[in-house]
């Protein structure tokens, strides 16, 4: 579990970094680019890697209800996280919709994995989302929203979620979660 726990607190750190330190962040110049990724690509390790090795107690489980809510939650977060918000009309007044999706992401993850490391690992990264969108918002409160796109590109949009959907499903249950009920 204690690779999972830091691996949530590198990704905390990582993504925080420029906001809670700019001085710091800003001293390192283009190459601070390059430890960031570096660092988040390290907290992803640590959290494949601890998430498939803790154990803890199993409060709830997959049920084909909550699978078809988790895979229409997972759609919508997948059309969020992509440029679709921004480029077209539908939400592009959105301020926040990759965090936004990002924590709908989490949100689908804990409805159907009940167990402490998913509390741990979803519940941690979604505290992040929340964390992130308050301190953009605190740090940038003025915010104008993009030119309003077209209709055509949500539409785009939202096919390229679906069939990343389905990609992410069958990769899913390729490696043992099955995805689709």
């Amino acid at each position: 579990m204690i690779l999972l726990i830091l691996g949530v607190a590198l990704w905390w750190g990582a993504h925080l970094f420029k906001r809670v330190a700019p001085a710091q962040r800003a001293a390192m110049g283009a190459k601070g680019k390059g430890v960031v990724a570096l660092a988040l690509a390290v907290s992803i390790l640590l959290m494949i890697f601890g998430y498939k090795a803790a154990d803890g107690a199993v409060f709830w489980g997959r049920h084909p209800a909550t699978v078809g809510i988790n895979n229409l939650m997972m759609l919508v977060a997948l059309y969020l996280t992509s440029p679709g918000p921004k480029k077209g009309a539908l939400l592009y007044r959105m301020r926040h919709p990759m965090l936004t999706g990002f924590l709908l992401w989490t949100v689908a993850h804990l409805l159907v994995n009940g167990d402490v490391p998913s509390f741990v690992l979803f519940g941690g990264l979604g505290l992040w989302a929340i964390t992130e969108i308050i301190v953009i918002n605190r740090a940038e409160p003025g915010w104008t929203p993009p030119a309003k796109g077209s209709i055509a590109k949500d539409a785009m949009f939202a096919a390229i979620s679906v069939v990343l959907l389905l990609v992410i499903g069958l990769i899913h249950t390729s490696l043992g979660y099955p995805t689709f009920g």
